[in-house]
């Protein structure tokens, strides 16, 4: 699997790794990315299907965690900070409990709980997109009834984390994420009022919440 990704600030930082959304690329976080590259070195991920990374047949979440754990690899990153929103925070969450020794803390921008439900409309831009359409059905199932052991394995979860929602403005069912926050050990939950890509839309907000985070 050939994934493409981009990089901001200081090449001897601490790693941070930011994973986007389904449908998104690691250009959603150009603004917010190069913001936190005033701090750490931060590497923008295309999970497979998105961007310039390979397309491939399969797209389960799965699957991206152990792609992401393979780039940790590649790229000699033993313990990184680890950033998802949307998909991209599912994805983080899966590492953090499968691959706890990676994740040195955990940030969740809008991300659906793993419990079964909805999780928003899907939204489709006007125009050619840069992400494999057939990602889109089998991504959103899982989101929508996950695997029972994702819930399960929260308490497992050893990094201090962070969950960033959008408020009232987003376009994902906000009701359940206190219950995951109390799931989660050390965990804490605030809010960003702007909607959904909070992270492109009050980039620096988020990137300060981020900053303050992992410097607490």
């Amino acid at each position: 699997m050939r994934l493409a990704y981009r990089t901001w600030g200081d090449p001897f930082g601490s790693p941070v790794v930011l994973l986007h959304g389904l449908g998104g690329s690691a250009a959603d976080w150009e603004a917010a990315g190069s913001l936190l590259g005033a701090e750490w070195r931060v590497y923008g991920l295309d999970l497979r299907g998105h961007g310039e990374s390979d397309w491939p047949d399969e797209y389960v979440l799965e699957d991206m965690r152990e792609d992401v754990v393979g780039f940790l690899d590649a790229c000699e990153l033993d313990r990184v900070g680890l950033v998802g929103h949307g998909m991209g925070g599912a994805v983080a969450l899966l590492v953090a409990e499968e691959h706890a020794d990676r994740v040195e803390r955990l940030v969740l921008v809008e991300t659906p709980a793993p419990y079964p439900g909805d999780v928003g409309p899907a939204g489709r831009p006007e125009g050619p997109v840069d992400y494999d359409e057939n990602a889109v059905p089998v991504v959103r199932a899982q989101l929508t009834e996950p695997d029972a052991a994702w819930a399960d394995s929260l308490g497992e979860i050893v990094s201090p984390t962070l969950i960033i929602s959008g408020g009232p403005a987003s376009r994902m069912p906000q009701d359940r994420l206190p219950d995951l926050a109390s799931q989660i050990p050390d965990c804490r939950l605030i809010t960003v009022p702007g909607g959904h890509h909070v992270h492109r839309t009050h980039a620096d907000q988020v990137a300060h919440e981020i900053t303050e985070f992992f410097t607490s």
